[in-house]
């Protein structure tokens, strides 16, 4: 069993591809100290995204690496590993960042990168988490934060929030209430971790009470 981190102030990067509302609710976490840590950089792929302009408006360093700079994703990601190294980061925190990470991201930074997705997983992975909730009619969906592996959401489980899935929810309505879980359950795993309370074992996360 490997101890995720040692306690500590943690220094993180946020990688966003839209409008970072997971971003946002981390940085309120932090300055309401909640979360013991630090946002040191946030990194996009898209160079409009709304994310970048709230980082530069809260003086966090942003930063647009456009994908179609790099002739494969190896050159991208290698791009990106450097930039995180030179900001000396702790953990990288996948918040709305909508693309498949590779082994570059994935060697760099094992067990020290995360990522929320709007169901529970192992439950409807992959994209419209919540329209294949409504669809198949379960009763309770909700969020997952996961390390993230080489697959689609089949990281190590760290934290899970459930939510009601109501008679008459769309993919629209559930989609907002979980939402607000996550809101509230992201930055709480990462505490977790600033806490030195996450432990690993194969695919198995334990949390150390106390």
């Amino acid at each position: 069993m490997i101890q995720v981190m040692e306690p500590k102030k943690l220094k993180l990067a946020i990688l966003a591809s839209g409008r970072g509302s997971n971003f946002d609710a981390i940085y309120e976490a932090i300055i309401s100290n909640k979360l013991n840590a630090e946002i040191n950089i946030l990194i996009s792929d898209k160079e409009n995204a709304a994310a970048l302009d709230k980082a530069r408006n809260r003086n966090i360093s942003a930063m647009h690496i456009n994908p179609k700079n790099f002739e494969n994703r190896e050159g991208y990601e290698t791009e990106l590993v450097k930039q995180l190294e030179e900001t000396n980061v702790d953990l990288v925190i996948l918040a709305g960042y909508m693309r498949l990470v590779g082994h570059v991201l994935l060697e760099a930074y094992k067990h020290r990168m995360l990522n929320i997705h709007p169901a529970l997983l192992p439950s409807f992975p992959g994209l419209h988490a919540q329209r294949q909730a409504v669809d198949y009619g379960v009763r309770f969906s909700g969020c997952t934060v996961h390390f993230v592996d080489e697959g689609m959401d089949t990281g190590p489980i760290i934290l899970q929030s459930a939510v009601p899935v109501l008679q008459d929810d769309d993919e629209d309505s559930l989609a907002e209430r979980i939402l607000v879980e996550e809101h509230n359950t992201y930055w709480r795993a990462i505490q977790l971790i600033a806490d030195g309370k996450v432990y690993i074992d194969s695919r198995k996360v334990y949390i150390k009470e106390g």
